[in-house]
């Protein structure tokens, strides 16, 4: 299946089809990784069909070396466009930790629940002495407005985030309510 397409329109056309499809295939990637089987099957069926009609003009015109550049710098620019798409959109769940020093975790973590973010605390020991540990799920989305939030109740606190595979319904957070196409994303 090979689409007329004027020689001098080639590369230009084989390298915006590499960037969808290296796109949309790193995207589907993570939702694979997360679980969001629909999406990712749909993500994956638009992929291959960009990357079909994008290889068979490759190919049918191997003559013209340009086709082959505009090939591979298609590849490379699309996944730097797959990620900065994926991070734009911030799949997924986070588990974010925040350790404070100098008796600032209880205050921090009441102020954290007041914002609707669920928390939980345990004492530990660190380096200097006595800190408290708070442990938050969220959505990668809120991940920022949590550390500006945590930040401003102790500016020395750490901060430590990594997805979260699975959360169970108990724990959702409540800062983001999920509406629209996040809402539509999130179903698995």
């Amino acid at each position: 299946m090979s689409l007329e397409i004027p020689a001098a329109w080639l590369p230009l056309v084989i390298f915006c089809a590499r960037i969808a499809d290296v796109s949309l295939g790193t995207v589907r990637t993570i939702a694979v990784v997360k679980g969001r089987t629909l999406i990712a099957s749909l993500l994956g069926f638009v992929e291959v069909l960009i990357w079909v009609i994008a290889v068979s003009n490759v190919v049918n015109r191997l003559d013209q070396p340009l086709n082959l550049v505009a090939w591979a710098a298609g590849f490379a620019a699309g996944n730097a466009v797959g990620i900065a798409i994926e991070r734009r959109l911030a799949l997924g769940d986070l588990v974010m930790r925040i350790i404070s020093a100098n008796g600032r975790g209880d205050k921090v973590a009441a102020f954290l629940r007041e914002q609707g973010q669920p928390v939980t605390q345990f004492e530990g020991r660190g380096r200097g002495g006595p800190v408290q540990l708070l442990y938050a799920v969220l959505d990668r989305a809120d991940a920022p407005r949590l550390e500006r939030l945590a930040r401003a109740m102790d500016p020395d606190c750490v901060l430590v985030t990594e997805d979260a595979r699975k959360v169970s319904l108990n724990l959702r957070p409540t800062m983001t309510p999920r509406t629209g196409w996040r809402g539509v994303l999130k179903r698995k």
